[in-house]
């Protein structure tokens, strides 16, 4: 992207020609660096110096100018095996040291309100097993985090508000609750540090995490950008305008240098579900890019069923299948569902702990390579109609098949050829080993299906699991785009 070495250049704040070392607020005490990579380091200085950045974990130095206007400068510098804690030392005469750094695996997340959701839950809305992991959390448990002071804007920022801190109970209450189950999961089955960029603002839309030139170059016409014109009024906390918490947020992030990323959003693009699978694919793409991480795992949850004014429609359901169908088209990526907790009452469900386990499953499955039990949620492959029943075919990911087996499972749909649908049972063992992977669909309504459908409205739990506690992904056999109710 042409703004790419822009952006990096203005990714910190303006500092007097006097002044000492500066240095963006995501480089700071107590941080995770990405191991066993070339890892971005940058900042200013005094216009034209020579900056110097040396490590205790290598005898290395690494020699930069500054530029001679701006004191601004780059570089990056190769990163250790997991382990620590470290000290960077960075100096243009008069230097500036990092202490307590770690060397591990640094995850962005990002996404809108339950991604932010803290462990310490909403007001009246909590977190289920919050109060134990907080009351657990302390500082020898190699987890670090640093949320991001949400900000927005119609200019790029040059700097950000945020810093490191040490696994506790304050830290740990005030942290988005997927991402800290996601964490600690995976730091107990990887047994390095794992760092957590944490980015998010509840109810904001996915293209107001984009840049100007994404949106322009991908999404021409389709949003309306006079709130980026120079003068333009912006509504104070604007967490839907496009680009405005890219700009606010996520620009003086970059170039840091992470080992992927896990998203969560949605909500607010529910209504716009086939623009949503190019918005999120060039989302992946551009975070890629911008990075400098082009094959960076990007795992996202499935948003969870709730009523949004109506439970019974389908409007869910078409969202669902639209964030499905990014899955074919972004590479390295993973799909964590949420289908089975959901609450009908609230959008922010009480069970972060799944979500956040499903997404760690992915994790050491795909990018660390564990074995032994299956991360992907089951998927919809195929339908037979026969003798008045449906046999839907479900590529499940894993040898044992689907569960639980013996019941009569809920959440089914049937439409015949009038296409209205009505309440179908499921049973997942319908001709036992041959079909573990087979769901027999029936209905007394309806005497010749021709349509099925799962867990596909707004408020429709599903209960259907492969053998890992992996939840079916609601699916659809139909295309019929203009039923609603």
């Amino acid at each position: 992207m042409k703004r790419i070495i822009l952006i990096l250049l203005a990714s910190v704040a303006t500092i007097a020609a006097s002044a000492k070392i500066g240095l963006p607020s995501v480089l700071s005490d107590n941080m995770v660096i990405q191991r066993d990579t070339k890892a971005a380091i940058w900042g200013t200085a005094k216009p034209g110096a020579k900056v110097t950045v040396s490590t205790t974990w290598s005898k290395q130095k690494y020699v930069v100018t500054a530029d001679s206007q701006t004191g601004k400068w780059s570089t990056r510098i190769q990163t250790p095996a997991a382990g620590g804690p470290y000290e960077i030392k960075i100096s243009d005469g008069e230097a500036v040291t990092l202490k307590n750094v770690l060397s591990g695996d640094v995850w962005y997340c990002g996404g809108q309100s339950n991604m932010q959701m803290p462990m310490k839950g909403f007001n009246s809305q909590p977190i289920k097993g919050a109060a134990e992991m907080i009351a657990r959390a302390k500082a020898s448990r190699p987890i670090r985090m640093c949320t991001i002071e949400r900000r927005s804007s119609p200019v790029v920022l040059e700097s950000t508000v945020g810093s490191w801190k040490e696994s506790n109970p304050e830290t740990v209450a005030n942290t988005s609750a997927v991402a800290y189950y996601f964490a600690e999961l995976l730091q107990d089955a990887i047994e390095v540090p794992v760092g957590l960029l944490i980015c998010e603002w509840g109810g904001s839309s996915i293209e107001t995490w984009l840049t100007r030139e994404v949106i322009e170059s991908q999404f021409a016409g389709e949003f309306d950008l006079s709130h980026l014109a120079e003068g333009a009024e912006v509504k104070k906390n604007d967490n839907h305008s496009a680009c405005l918490l890219y700009n606010g947020q996520v620009a003086a992030l970059v170039p840091f240098t992470f080992k992927g990323m896990l998203w969560y959003q949605g909500e607010t693009n529910r209504d716009r579900c086939e623009q949503y699978v190019r918005l999120q694919t060039a989302y992946a793409a551009m975070m890629r890019e911008l990075f400098q991480v082009p094959d960076a795992p990007f795992y996202f949850v499935q948003i969870a069923p709730y009523e949004y004014g109506d439970e019974s429609r389908f409007d869910s359901g078409y969202f669902y299948e639209a964030q499905a169908k990014t899955l074919d088209i972004i590479p390295n990526s993973g799909m964590a569902v949420t289908c089975d907790v959901g609450e009908w009452n609230t959008i922010h469900p009480c069970q972060k702990e799944p979500v956040g386990h499903r997404l760690a499953f992915l994790a050491l499955k795909h990018t660390y390579g564990f074995e032994g039990f299956s991360a992907d949620a089951p998927r919809y492959r195929s339908v037979e109609f026969k003798d008045g029943k449906a046999i839907v075919t479900v590529d499940t990911f894993d040898w044992e098949g689907l569960a639980p087996r013996n019941l009569e499972l809920a959440g089914f749909e049937v439409a015949g050829a009038d296409r209205v649908f009505h309440p179908a049972t499921g049973r997942c063992d319908a001709r036992g080993w041959e079909g573990r992977n087979e769901i027999l669909v029936s209905c007394p309504e309806v005497a010749e299906p021709v349509a099925v459908r799962y867990a596909f409205r707004n408020y429709q739990p599903g209960t259907v699991f492969n053998c890992s506690g992996i939840p079916l992904a609601p699916f659809r056999t139909d295309d019929w785009d203009d039923i609603q109710k």
